[in-house]
């Protein structure tokens, strides 16, 4: 395990509003560091409500190296647990979805119920206590059809803020309510402050995102062109009228702002027409721009008034990034009549495949003798800056429990 004085070192080398010293994207030593102080203390977005529909229903996947399961239980609640059996360790169930009235580890069969109760474990000691080999629980809170987990909840930052924003701003898009219209993961060859950092800001996507910008305002972020600013303005009035909240809202580890597609576009199109034909939000006929709402460390989504997008990067390795995309429809929505998948999915497809390529190649050079951390456009990449101040506020906070314990 790397030491706590090469850590804190690192992180006074680094100049402010730069990018971070090289070790922080390429060491095994600090990629654990991450998972145990950054994506085991925060909230991770991992799906959302529709996707666990049923009593029984679960969605199992892993964070770094930990397999977690989520299962709706008979009150409808969403219950989190370590997909880990309590005998001797073996995954219970495989990656992704399904439903099923008993959680049964192929290794050994020893059976849990959807409340992680363990039921049965055969041919064990008489004095073996069922109570006490139950599955250890995951953090677990929803928002708006939105599941966020923290595998260590007793370290969480407090969710209740970012539930106060977002919930209200969320509810006309009615996602508890939607279905899944399909999931697709791709693997990056980058670490995932690298994923992330590319993720932050839209700096590069007039150059490298031909597909998205077509309908995505590229200066959301920093709008200042004289008629940039009266877009924003007419539309700030429309929701207004709407009775829709723009914001923008934000706290710590958190940001929620609802802003304009470009003029005429209507959702995240070639064209900019609407990609499926049962809207889910009924204000304005479903032109309401975006919605976007991004969360520390790993995940943004965009909610037209046609469909709702996830973004989700999950660290695998020093070096890999395992990049998840979910697509949620109106439940009523039935593919190849109100929607085509490929269509519905082309635009955030081909710019998930393009920021791969960047991050590979950037991965590249910051790997080289050549890189020197560099400085950050205030203008375009705010978020970006803090996006990495916050991970180093967070490795700090981490050294400091360490040093007190």
């Amino acid at each position: 395990m790397i030491e706590a004085s090469r850590i804190q070192s690192l992180l006074d080398a680094r100049k402010p509003h730069h990018s971070l010293p090289q070790p922080f994207y390429r060491d095994a030593d600090l990629f654990d560091v991450d998972m145990e102080a950054i994506f085991h203390r925060t909230w991770l977005l991992v799906g959302f409500e529709a996707e666990l529909a049923e009593p029984g229903s679960y969605l199992a996947l892993a964070i770094g190296r930990s397999p977690i399961l989520l299962v709706r239980q008979k009150d409808g609640t969403i219950a989190g647990f370590f997909n880990s059996c309590r005998h001797r360790g073996a995954q219970i169930c495989a990656d992704g979805h399904g439903r099923t009235p008993r959680l049964v580890c192929p290794y050994h069969q020893w059976t849990y119920g959807p409340d992680g109760r363990l039921l049965t474990a055969a041919r064990m000691a008489a004095d073996f206590d069922k109570d006490r080999h139950g599955l250890n629980p995951i953090g677990v809170e929803c928002v708006g059809g939105c599941v966020y987990v923290c595998l260590s909840p007793a370290h969480a930052p407090d969710f209740a803020p970012f539930r106060a924003a977002l919930e209200p701003m969320l509810a006309p898009h009615r996602l508890a309510e939607a279905k899944l219209a399909t999931s697709i993961a791709i693997v990056d060859k980058a670490n995932w402050k690298l994923v992330m950092e590319n993720g932050r800001e839209c700096h590069h996507c007039a150059a490298c995102h031909p597909e998205l910008k077509l309908s995505f305002p590229l200066s959301a972020a920093d709008s200042t062109e004289k008629d940039e600013v009266e877009l924003f303005a007419r539309y700030a009035e429309r929701m207004a009228a709407a009775g829709l909240e723009v914001g923008p809202r934000s706290g710590d580890w958190w940001h929620v702002a609802r802003f304009p597609l470009n003029p005429g576009a209507k959702s995240f199109s070639l064209d900019g027409s609407p990609l499926v034909a049962k809207p889910m939000v009924e204000a304005c006929g479903g032109d309401i721009g975006t919605l976007r709402w991004a969360t520390e460390p790993n995940s943004f989504c965009h909610a037209a008034g046609d469909n709702a997008f996830m973004f989700s990067a999950i660290p695998t390795g020093p070096m890999e990034t395992t990049v998840v995309a979910k697509w949620l429809v109106h439940k009523d929505a039935i593919e190849g009549v109100d929607y085509d998948l490929d269509r519905l999915t082309h635009v955030w497809m081909e710019t998930n495949l393009q920021d791969r390529e960047l991050a590979e190649n950037n991965q590249r050079g910051v790997n080289g003798a050549g890189y020197v951390p560099g400085p950050y456009s205030p203008e375009a990449e705010e978020y970006v800056d803090r996006f990495v101040g916050w991970y180093c506020d967070r490795l700090r906070e981490q050294l400091a429990i360490d040093v007190a314990a």
